[in-house]
């Protein structure tokens, strides 16, 4: 498929209660939408229509905006109420406020809010509604197409024929939107099923003209010779069943001039043309999918004695370290995505209290059967209370904190719907010991509805970390199986030593929408709250 072009969504305003400034009449309110870039700066991006003498405004105009799961889009509705001409808000009576994330809203798609006053306290009993829509088109066409009677072409044995498929721009010319793969040697070509979206196929236009070009391959000379084309339209193709294919007769023109009796160069054959619809990231989102977010944290000796400040788990006067930096940025973002913000947090490579045998899966709070932290900020403060408690040893095994979030993926899986994905954060400083075992859990984990994100802190060698994210070439467990799809994302901390807080995260999570959309597609679940319903 090709990449996806950035998700708009489409936010729709109300508001109930609102104050009264105006004397003899109700308030005229207009609500104001502010972006935060990554510092403090609000900029203004749009504002609603105003609605005369309402408390309780619904406002028809929407507000769109470009939204990333990788970041954290701080956006501020405020409400003003409007009595002059002015563009400026500053001279009109302010009605309250409410600031959030995209993905808060995203995560409940509508998001019910009490309105605050500049200083926090309550706008009276103001409140607001934002309701969210994904603007998008996400129905793909499954086309099967085969071929016969194609004329002979190749001096030497059979021609090789595909098929390339047009679409006409605004501008009338021609655009190639899918190339079938070259068949071998064969004048009645089957070519393999394969899909497309329908906006790229026809602009989601079902009367809008199609070009099918059939082309023969050189392998040798890299030349391409026309066997014939024809031009359709959706309308059309989607009549084709097994039954009763759609055909078309492929006409050269070159050919057609030359000979009296020419009728065509072979006929195209539609077998099954259907219009299906693909969920999006946002789909499962706000269907009611949680994103469960885990963390581990390696313990081991080559980190340094924390109390020293060259060690790894050194924390700075200012009580921060690498480990922290890579837990906030990243959860920061994760966190919007899980209704119960309760996250698991291990620590692996340790000896631990009170008989200090080690642990390669212990919660940093010591609680075996509640191993939850309440927010990030539970993460940090479990981290920070473990650290002294634990002596740092080894070795570096990954795979029992793999495996165990992957029981709790497996037992996801028998709810049949696409209720929850699990995203495991593990931070190391470096080699792992027990690669095989991590290969094979990593080729399990592959089968379930998980994603693992290492990040590698400090300055060591991080070829290994390099080989598990199967972005060159697919990774197999040590008997040979092969993962069924790539879901471990490597960086290396020192890589955003002087980039803004938010890059970290954005590199490690922005593969991870089309990870839970591939999973979810591939077992054909459905969000359990459907959206289209």
């Amino acid at each position: 498929m090709a990449a996806q072009c950035v998700t708009k969504v489409e936010l729709t305003i109300a508001c109930t209660n609102l104050l009264d400034k105006d004397v003899g009449s109700k308030s005229d309110p207009l609500c104001v939408l502010l972006q935060n870039t990554s510092g403090q700066q609000w900029y203004e991006v749009d504002r609603t229509e105003r609605v005369k003498n309402s408390l309780n405004p619904k406002f028809a105009k929407k507000f769109m905006i470009d939204y990333y799961f990788e970041l954290v889009q701080k956006l501020k509705f405020g409400i003003y109420d409007i009595d002059n001409k002015t563009f400026d808000l500053n001279d009109d009576d302010f009605l309250g406020e409410y600031e959030c994330t995209l993905g808060q809203i995203v995560s409940s798609k509508t998001l019910t809010k009490p309105l605050v006053l500049k200083n926090g306290r309550p706008a009276g009993k103001g409140s607001i509604m934002i309701t969210a829509e994904e603007v998008k088109d996400n129905r793909v066409v499954v086309l099967e197409v085969e071929a016969r009677k194609l004329d002979n072409k190749d001096f030497f044995g059979k021609s090789d024929p595909y098929l390339e498929f047009h679409k006409q721009t605004g501008d009338g010319n021609w655009v190639m939107v899918h190339r079938t793969e070259v068949i071998k040697n064969n004048l009645n070509p089957v070519w393999r099923p394969f899909k497309i979206s329908l906006n790229s196929l026809c602009y989601s236009d079902m009367d809008k003209s199609i070009k099918v070009v059939e082309c023969y391959d050189y392998d040798s000379d890299g030349s391409h010779d026309l066997i014939g084309s024809f031009q359709t339209t959706m309308s059309k193709l989607k009549e084709a069943s097994r039954s009763s294919p759609v055909e078309f007769e492929c006409i050269n023109e070159k050919k057609r001039q030359k000979k009296k009796n020419y009728k065509n160069s072979g006929i195209v054959s539609f077998k099954h043309c259907e219009i299906i619809v693909e969920c999006t990231f946002l789909d499962y989102i706000m269907g009611g999918c949680q994103l469960n977010f885990t963390v581990g944290i390696d313990f081991t000796g080559s980190n340094g004695d924390p109390r020293s400040p060259d060690s790894l788990h050194y924390l700075s006067p200012n009580g921060v370290n690498e480990y922290l930096t890579a837990i906030w940025s990243v959860g920061m973002v994760v966190q919007d995505y899980d209704t119960d913000k309760m996250f698991p947090a291990f620590g692996f490579g340790a000896q631990i209290p009170p008989s200090f045998q080690v642990s390669h899966e212990f919660p940093l709070n010591f609680n075996p059967s509640n191993p939850f932290c309440c927010g990030i900020q539970g993460i940090v403060d479990a981290y920070r209370a473990c650290l002294p408690q634990v002596k740092l040893y080894g070795p570096t095994n990954f795979s029992p904190i793999i495996n165990h979030v992957a029981r709790f993926a497996a037992a996801a899986t028998q709810q049949q719907t696409a209720s929850q994905y699990f995203v495991l954060l593990i931070i190391t400083d470096g080699v792992i010991t027990d690669l095989d075992q991590t290969r094979a859990a990593i080729v399990n984990a592959s089968k379930l509805p998980m994603s693992i994100i290492i990040v590698g802190v400090g300055g060591a060698d991080f070829d290994a970390m390099e080989f598990l994210d199967g972005d060159n070439g697919v990774l197999r467990s040590p008997s040979g199986e092969p993962a069924v799809r790539d879901i471990v994302q490597f960086v290396p901390f020192r890589k955003f030593h002087n980039s803004p807080k938010e890059a970290l995260a954005q590199c490690v999570l922005a593969e991870v929408p089309q990870q839970v959309v591939n999973y979810f597609s591939t077992y054909k679940l459905q969000p359990p709250k459907n959206p289209a319903a």
